[in-house]
């Protein structure tokens, strides 16, 4: 019997001692205080959320702005920002190089920036349209003096295939032409031209001078076998 109620007393849970009290006070204290920060951040994020919606909604409504430009403001606002630009349908971009500088940029479906405004706005620059339209002027300029300047350089490495332009520079223009005359028969040396060599006789003439050559050996040969009897 006695074994039996120690076993019922030591499962028992002992009572909480002064300490126990404390931590667990403490523990409830700041479960609270982190509930009321989240329902603090939550609501904080609604009402910045409400403030960015009435805003986008005047910019759009306002047919004199294309774009609008907001102060540096902290990564949850920015992703909140943006958010709300595209459920209005709106472009929205970021810059700034660190985060306690970056920035959001709304932009209208019809105004949307070129790559030239975002590369500007990246660099830390103000888009000038003016100045912008003057540096594409340059570098078309540029690309066409370029460009202009290789086919200059490949016609001049081009190997030229005239003889006499080619070393007009060594013979002179004059002599160039001489050397290019037109070669003339000289029976001295058996030199005779193409078109003396060239046979102008019809078929009909030739076969009949064959005819000719052959009958007269063979009468030739008559003759001779008669001489020899």
């Amino acid at each position: 019997m006695a074994d039996l109620l120690g076993s019922i007393l030591n499962s028992m849970e002992k009572p909480p001692t002064v300490g126990d009290k404390e931590s667990r006070r403490k523990a409830r204290e700041q479960a609270a205080r982190l509930k009321k920060m989240e329902e603090e951040e939550k609501r904080k994020k609604a009402e910045f959320r409400k403030k960015m919606e009435k805003e986008v909604s005047d910019f759009i409504q306002d047919s004199t702005q294309q774009k609008r430009k907001y102060n540096p403001m902290g990564k949850i606002e920015r992703s909140i920002l943006h958010d709300v630009a595209e459920v209005a349908g709106l472009t929205s971009f970021s810059f700034g190089e660190d985060e306690e500088s970056r920035y959001v940029m709304l932009f209208k479906k019809e105004f949307a920036p070129s790559d030239e405004e975002l590369e500007a706005y990246r660099k830390g620059e103000e888009w000038d349209p003016k100045l912008a339209e003057q540096r594409r002027r340059l570098k078309e300029q540029a690309a066409l003096e370029e460009a202009e300047a290789q086919r200059s350089e490949k016609s001049e490495t081009c190997p030229n295939s005239n003889y006499r332009d080619k070393y007009s520079h060594l013979i002179g223009t004059s002599a160039a032409k001489d050397a290019a005359h037109t070669l003339e028969a000289n029976r001295a040396y058996g030199c005779v031209p193409v078109a003396n060599k060239r046979d102008t006789r019809s078929i009909e003439e030739a076969m009949n001078e064959i005819r000719a050559k052959k009958r007269q050996k063979r009468e030739d040969d008559t003759g001779a076998q008669s001489s020899c009897s």
